[in-house]
């Protein structure tokens, strides 16, 4: 009979745990859009005011992060504005739009500067603390700040990404892990249906 160390365990539940996950996404998941999403008021990389309803008539490819963010964030960003390359012509009905987390530092300029080096397509918006709180409970975005040693912050957050139809609604959404091409011939198939 074979016996797993008792310090094993822990990790052979997380293995399952992020499979089992791993199945489900790709699987299509089941998701009850009456529960995720709603109205907002923010303000773009531009400082134009922009809402929820500027983005009628496209799919939008939502995510919420910060700029200051060392790994997940712009590997996220870099995923998405390749999976739309990979889309060609059908990447144009895509609009990828980034939301801060952290508005103290992401200001207009800031998410600028940031959001050009994954191309010219993506929206970044900011907003007011109390605004981005809003926005963020109502697609179940966790986020919260986080001292570093020697001063400064960092900010956990969820890496969550959605797919929000033409109509506002959600379609779906996308956890790690997921690649470009994978995401790309995902939003290929749902843009095809419509």
């Amino acid at each position: 009979m074979i016996r797993t160390p008792q310090a094993l365990i822990p990790y052979i539940f997380l293995c399952a745990f992020v499979a089992a996950g791993a199945l489900w996404n790709l699987g299509g998941a089941t998701v009850d859009a009456s529960r995720l999403g709603g109205p907002f008021a923010l303000t773009d990389q531009d400082g134009a005011p922009r809402s929820d309803k500027d983005f009628r008539g496209h799919y939008v490819l939502l995510y919420f992060g910060y700029s200051f963010c060392p790994d997940v964030c712009p590997t996220t960003l870099a995923m998405m504005a390749d999976a739309l390359d990979r889309l060609g012509a059908k990447g144009r009905r895509v609009t990828p739009v980034f939301v801060t987390i952290d508005p103290a530092r992401d200001t207009p300029k800031v998410l600028k500067q940031y959001l050009a080096a994954f191309g010219p397509s993506f929206v970044g918006l900011t907003g007011s603390p109390a605004s981005i709180t809003t926005v963020a409970q109502e697609y179940r975005v966790y986020f919260a700040r986080h001292p570093l040693a020697g001063g400064g912050y960092a900010m956990d957050h969820s890496g969550v990404v959605y797919l929000l139809a033409p109509d506002g609604n959600l379609i779906t959404f996308y956890d790690a892990p997921l690649d470009s091409k994978a995401l790309a011939a995902d939003l290929e198939k749902r843009i095809s249906s419509q």
